[in-house]
């Protein structure tokens, strides 16, 4: 299931587990990235407070977690190379993945649809 929030997240969730990072339309926005600071694993969130922070040539720009959850794992990858988030920010550009502590709660978050007409 693929869900999106305001904040331009977009979180995959399988099971109890959601694989989150920023949408094509937030990495467009935010212009090459150079650096990214990701959430410590085992770190537990709550829902809409600071999860990461990204750095472009522009801005600095926090990433929040969409939902409330413990972080299982982060993406080492965009750490050393963060202008991976710029060429698949939907994908191999993920930032962190989150045991959700209720996944109903996705539920309440945008789908596809809802998102685009959001950006549009």
């Amino acid at each position: 299931m693929l869900k999106f929030t305001a904040d331009h997240e977009w979180l995959s969730i399988e099971g109890d587990v959601a694989t989150v990072g920023i949408t094509q339309h937030a990495a467009e926005q935010l212009g090459d990235l150079v650096f990214v600071d990701l959430p410590d694993v085992g770190a537990v969130l709550e829902e809409g407070g600071a999860a990461s922070t990204v750095e472009s040539v522009k801005a600095a720009s926090d990433v929040y977690c969409p939902l409330a959850g413990e972080i299982v794992a982060v993406n080492e990858e965009i750490l050393a190379d963060p202008s991976l988030i710029n060429r698949a920010p939907q994908g191999e550009g993920w930032f962190f993945k989150l045991r959700l502590a209720n996944p109903d709660d996705a539920t309440a978050l945008m789908d596809e649809a809802a998102y685009l007409a959001l950006v549009g």
